[in-house]
């Protein structure tokens, strides 16, 4: 939910500049795109439950972790995860309060933002099923026409899974943080 909550900070004022990763929020009161969403996550979340007890057996095994219920709908490549890394994604999952109340609703989504409070990238993860470009990122683009968009290649919904150096790169060029002086 790291998108959806910086793009409400940046709309408070409390965001120098913002680069959401497929942020939560964009989807349209009555199409099925919230509903899709949070089925998704559901079952995600019920997964984890159910996973959590054998966790750190099954995760031991790259194979399991790429084709983990949990992870195909968040990561392309599962397998790139350190095992204890995804025993702490499926605690998290388990964890994570702020889901419910966010997907609970139409009303729970990101308002359009013109002109934009601050500069603001959205890079979307080019495999996300979970908020797919495709229906997710032309809503967005409506909301937040100012926005630069980017499109992450060959990452799903959570892209520090699949490529950190990515994700690393793709922030680092957006708020200017840490770039090597020439």
């Amino acid at each position: 939910m790291g998108g959806f909550v910086a793009l409400e900070l940046a709309r408070r004022g409390r965001a120098a500049t913002v680069c959401a990763l497929s942020p939560a929020g964009f989807w349209s009161t009555g199409d099925g795109s919230l509903a899709r969403a949070a089925n998704k996550v559901h079952r995600i979340a019920a997964t984890a439950r159910l996973t959590g007890p054998v966790a750190p057996l099954i995760f031991k095994s790259a194979i399991v972790r790429r084709l983990s219920f949990l992870f195909l709908d968040t990561a392309c490549h599962g397998d790139r995860l350190p095992a204890g890394r995804a025993v702490e994604l499926c605690e998290d999952t388990v964890e994570c309060t702020v889901t419910k109340e966010v997907l609970s609703t139409d009303e729970e989504q990101i308002a359009p933002l013109d002109p934009l409070p601050c500069p603001i990238t959205l890079a979307w993860s080019e495999k996300d099923s979970l908020f797919p470009v495709a229906t997710y990122g032309k809503v967005a683009r409506e909301r937040l026409p100012q926005a630069a968009f980017e499109i992450l290649p060959d990452v799903g919904h959570v892209p520090m899974i699949d490529d950190p150096e990515l994700v690393a790169r793709t922030i680092l060029a957006v708020t200017g943080a840490g770039l090597p002086q020439r």
